[in-house]
């Protein structure tokens, strides 16, 4: 798989995100969906379920911080 991004698009606000931090993390998340099967295929599937809500949870509060900070780095730009 290519970890090169070519052409996006994105808002003013967000052109300093780091789009291959957030491809990354998603490449992390589908790693755990990974575990997570082979851990619910030899019968645990409670840790399953942790592992993915929990990998979920830390997935949406990494992309929520990067969005954020790349929204005050062109606040801090633009002021």
């Amino acid at each position: 798989m290519s970890k090169k991004v070519k052409s996006v698009r994105v808002p003013l606000e967000l052109e300093s995100l780091n789009l291959s931090s957030i491809i990354k993390e998603f490449e992390n998340y589908l790693r755990d969906l990974e575990s997570a099967t082979l851990l619910k295929s030899q019968g645990n599937a409670e840790a399953a379920e942790a592992l993915l809500r929990a990998r979920q949870a830390d997935l949406g509060k990494r992309l929520a911080k990067m969005i954020w900070q790349a929204r005050i780095d062109y606040s801090k730009k633009n002021i």
